[in-house]
């Protein structure tokens, strides 16, 4: 069955890289985008139009900006026997099927530039087999039972720029206090990916690592004590709950 993609920006981009190819239907929305994915990959083919992609696909990745998705999809004419996987942030179900006009299956999901590598984590809601099958082709999907489970996950997805942010500072003050930059960079990126093997291998809870690699007294256990009383795990704490209500449109 063809899979259309309405939208080839970054993330519907790396999609289709880690599927490799396959019968996909790409929209000519990311004309420049597309048209590259679709002289590199056996199967991949850009369609004149958006609702050429509806027409062609049995299943419709929809994958265009927050601000604009009303717009799009108003203007599509949808068959009842397809199915939307709408990567599509803080637009609920129903008022994606308001805007169809249709009862279709909808399916959610979160996919990450990693999915290139096929090394993404992909929440999908509600859960639903064939969603599942093509996220676990590009890494480890994870079917949410609720609502609540996906908007957490979602809310967790906005740490990927806090983490580069800890990792500016850390190379901004080394750099500050004599170590050359390049030197700084290469240790910190080489130190946390090694944590997160650490914590990918690992069934222990972040709290048991955590203690595990603090010493008694040493240097690991002191900065971890600072941050906390400096207010650092407030602040991430009040961060969450903020974007927790914004996902939520409260």
């Amino acid at each position: 069955m063809t899979l259309g993609v309405i939208g080839v920006g970054t993330i519907a981009a790396a999609l289709v890289e880690g599927l490799g190819g396959g019968d996909i239907l790409l929209s000519p929305r990311g004309a420049t985008t597309a048209a590259r994915l679709a002289r590199r990959l056996p199967g991949v083919r850009v369609a004149a139009s958006n609702q050429a992609v509806v027409d062609g696909s049995g299943t419709i990745i929809l994958a265009v900006r927050p601000q604009v998705v009303e717009a799009v999809v108003r203007d599509l004419r949808f068959r009842p026997d397809q199915k939307v996987i709408s990567l599509v942030a803080a637009t609920g179900i129903d008022t994606l099927r308001g805007w169809i006009g249709l009862d279709l299956p909808v399916v959610r999901a979160v996919p990450l530039p990693f999915v290139a590598g096929r090394s993404g984590v992909t929440p999908v809601f509600p859960p639903d087999p064939e969603a599942e099958t093509l996220f676990n082709r590009l890494g480890t999907a994870i079917p949410c039972q609720s609502q609540q489970e996906f908007d957490l996950i979602a809310v967790a997805s906005a740490l990927m720029g806090s983490y580069f942010g800890i990792l500016e500072t850390a190379q901004a003050w080394l750099a500050t206090q004599g170590l050359p930059e390049v030197s700084a960079r290469t240790y910190l990126a080489g130190l946390f990916a090694n944590l997160g093997r650490v914590a990918t291998d690992s069934q222990q809870d972040f709290a048991v690592l955590r203690g595990e690699y603090s010493t008694r007294g040493g240097l690991n256990e002191q900065l971890f004590r600072d941050f906390l009383a400096g207010g650092g795990v407030a602040a991430l704490t009040l961060g969450l709950d903020g974007l927790l209500a914004r996902v939520r449109g409260q």
